[in-house]
């Protein structure tokens, strides 16, 4: 299990600021993520990665994007993906497996071009989460399917498209947001079923997952731990670890998110003290970043390589 303690944070605009130049040199994050708020053009986004990596005299710098599909899209001005949600495939794939397999590798490829064109070298997916109809629309469309095994096939697959266009991949809301009845951006939502039940189902779409990194929900299961989020939670994390088997980096959701009850300082202890591996902020709150910074241990024994397949991490 690795020891990697890091935080990555976000920036404002389509370009990096004195202050943000001045705050990446001083805290140097393990990564940058893009949102479309960073992307206007492909030349100014080739431009912003490629200055960003030269900051870091690293060529291969970790920089993320949440490329989803459907409704989740930070590169609409550039691909219109609206129709290809999760959802899209998970239908197609119960429907017709051999256009299915098709449909999504074609899809897979083209957003990996475009990812590796701008200079981007991580996508936050798949969505493992499993669907349910009486929950919130959070996830809704964003998972794959209420199958758990169509989930966690597609899920596989996803992964390994990726890595051949030498994109690396986090699967998430590990260990499974699908049954929350909240918005976790807004509020905290509160899972009550028993372990014997999520094990057979919403933990089981990410076991045996061959993917680097994994990010939490920011929710409760009350049986498991009544008091912490997942993000909060040593005794989930171990599950997670011990139960679920994912052994790689544990990524939290975005520090900021108001499911979080505690300040940026707390949140961002908090979660390392969990076991989280990396924090991760994104609103590109100078103020807010600051106070994860100093708040992150800043132990990084890794460093991320391209190889002739994928990316991988390497000690």
């Amino acid at each position: 299990m690795t020891k990697l303690r890091s935080f990555i944070c976000g920036i404002k605009g389509t370009q990096l600021s004195i202050k943000e130049i001045n705050f990446l040199k001083k805290f140097r994050p393990w990564g940058i993520i893009l949102f479309s708020r960073n992307i206007k053009t492909i030349q100014q986004t080739q431009l912003l990665t490629k200055n960003i990596k030269m900051l870091f005299n690293n060529n291969n710098y970790p920089i993320l994007i949440d490329e989803e599909g459907g409704r989740v899209s930070r590169l609409s001005k550039f691909i219109d993906s609206t129709n290809f949600s999760a959802e899209f495939f998970g239908k197609l794939y119960l429907k017709d497996k051999k256009k299915f397999s098709y449909f999504f590798e074609i899809y897979i490829n083209q957003i990996s071009y475009l990812l590796n064109l701008l200079g981007i070298n991580i996508n936050t997916v798949p969505v493992l989460d499993l669907r349910r109809k009486k929950s919130h629309n959070i996830i809704g469309n964003r998972s794959y399917s209420f199958n758990k095994k169509v989930v966690s096939k597609i899920g596989d697959l996803c992964v390994s498209n990726f890595h051949k266009n030498n994109i690396f991949t986090i699967v998430k809301h590990i260990p499974g947001h699908g049954l929350a009845k909240v918005d976790s951006h807004k509020n905290l939502p509160k899972i009550d079923n028993k372990y014997s039940y999520l094990s057979k189902n919403d933990f089981f779409t990410f076991k045996n997952k061959n993917n680097s990194f994994a990010m939490t929900g920011h929710l409760i299961y009350s049986k498991l731990d009544p008091d912490n989020s997942v993000t909060h939670s040593q005794k989930v994390i171990k599950i997670i670890r011990k139960k679920i088997g994912f052994n790689n980096l544990i990524i939290s959701d975005d520090i900021s998110m108001k499911a979080l009850k505690y300040s940026i300082s707390e949140n961002t202890k908090k979660a390392f003290t969990a076991g989280c591996n990396l924090v991760l902020h994104c609103n590109g709150n100078l103020r807010e970043m600051t106070q994860v910074a100093k708040n992150s241990p800043f132990i990084n024994n890794f460093i991320v390589k391209k190889t002739k397949h994928f990316y991988s991490i390497i000690r």
